[in-house]
């Protein structure tokens, strides 16, 4: 069985993180004479997990009730609980109808919110919402934590959980309640579920500097940013201002490809694990990139491939990065393909900018710290105006 060619920084939630497509080693089959050694349960311990099972069927109140006793709900259980047992939230077992759901997300259209979410201790925390989706539109901010999806408390689930009880049908209503920094109280917001369309980049003229919004890593960024690129030429634009903020991530190689559109050619991320394949530095090709001065905006909603880039720009001095210290996710994820059409998730790496820092728990500093959040009015938006004054005087040579 050979491990699906994809390598992700999960920053779960209503999307991911990092997808790499490298494949880094087989899976033994676990099938065999002696296939009961790899077990990790002694004869005693699956004598135990049978009782468990008789019991239930036996003696639970509603298990003479068609689907209260589900050998395969069992089964799933029982294999996400071994997963978790590592206590890495980013290590983690999909089932069939979950895996399918998120390579759909990957291609850029899915139901829901359109938040990016995931799991510190045990609790879930916002990463980042999308711009201009139902969860932005209400007001949901990164860092945010979730408490509550309804009526249900959310705390101690995996983030694939609170994803389910996310998402829904479009055009219904689910009411979510989040505890945010410098407030007392918890504070509700009610959400109309929506097709989400991810629309990755957007570019629009300020002046004499193109400005160039990137929402998320996915399969269609890398031609967008070449056509943002462009539109930037034919504008005769003078500089680029880059926005990562509340950019949670997303396919690694689309990371690297948009990185070789501003810096030409050298090394874009390094990753350290406990294997030759999982120790590996990935490079920005070269004749491809703009020339334009640059000046890149993050803030604590820009995560993992975001990291990556302005890690790369700001290590090769390629454009200065304004704004506030970026959220810190920094694992690589691999996706292993069972037989089943299930996955696991399992942390191989951490990556590391060119100059070898670790972004991981810690975050990215900018060059220039100006706090402030995205504002619909870009004259309200002070980090913003900060950046376009940085840009300005780069394009002036003072």
């Amino acid at each position: 069985m050979k491990m699906g060619k994809k390598i992700r920084d999960i920053s779960i939630g209503i999307v991911v993180g990092i997808l790499l497509s490298v494949s880094l080693y087989i899976i033994p089959q676990a099938v065999s004479a002696d296939w009961g050694i790899g077990l990790p349960f002694t004869s005693q311990q699956l004598a135990i997990i049978k009782q468990v099972k008789i019991a239930l069927e036996t003696y639970q109140v509603d298990g003479d009730k068609a689907g209260t006793i589900d050998n395969d709900k069992m089964y799933y259980g029982a294999v996400k609980g071994i997963v978790a047992s590592v206590g890495d939230p980013f290590t983690r077992f999909v089932d069939p109808k979950a895996l399918e759901d998120e390579q759909v997300e990957m291609e850029g259209e899915y139901g829901g919110l359109g938040i990016y979410i995931t799991t510190r201790d045990g609790h879930t925390v916002v990463i980042a919402p999308i711009e201009n989706t139902p969860a932005d539109k209400v007001g949901v901010k990164p860092l945010d934590e979730i408490i509550k999806v309804d009526e249900k408390s959310v705390y101690g689930l995996p983030s694939d959980e609170v994803v389910k009880l996310l998402r829904g049908p479009a055009g219904k209503a689910v009411k979510i309640w989040v505890r945010r920094k410098g407030k007392e109280n918890l504070i509700p917001f009610t959400i109309i579920r929506e097709i989400i369309k991810i629309k990755t980049v957007r570019s629009e003229m300020i002046g004499d500097v193109a400005y160039i919004k990137l929402n998320q890593f996915n399969l269609k960024t890398n031609k967008e940013m070449e056509e943002a690129i462009k539109f930037a030429n034919s504008k005769k634009a003078k500089g680029i201002l880059l926005d990562l903020r509340n950019n949670p991530g997303g396919l690694l190689d689309t990371c690297v490809n948009v990185a070789s559109q501003f810096q030409d050619g050298g090394a874009v991320v390094g990753m350290k694990g406990r294997f030759e394949k999982a120790n590996e530095t990935m490079y920005a090709e070269t004749g491809k990139a703009t020339k334009l001065p640059l000046v890149v905006l993050v803030n604590e909603g820009s995560a993992s491939a975001a990291e990556i880039l302005a890690g790369t720009i700001k290590d090769h001095k390629r454009g200065t990065i304004v704004g506030t210290k970026t959220f810190g996710k920094g694992s690589v994820q691999s996706l292993f393909n069972l037989p089943d059409k299930s996955g696991i998730y399992i942390t191989i790496a951490r990556y590391h900018t060119p100059s070898g820092v670790v972004i991981d728990h810690k975050g990215l500093q900018p060059d220039i710290k100006v706090a402030g959040e995205p504002k619909k009015e870009k004259k309200e938006d002070v980090q913003l105006q900060k950046a376009l004054s940085v840009l300005k005087t780069k394009i002036s040579g003072k």
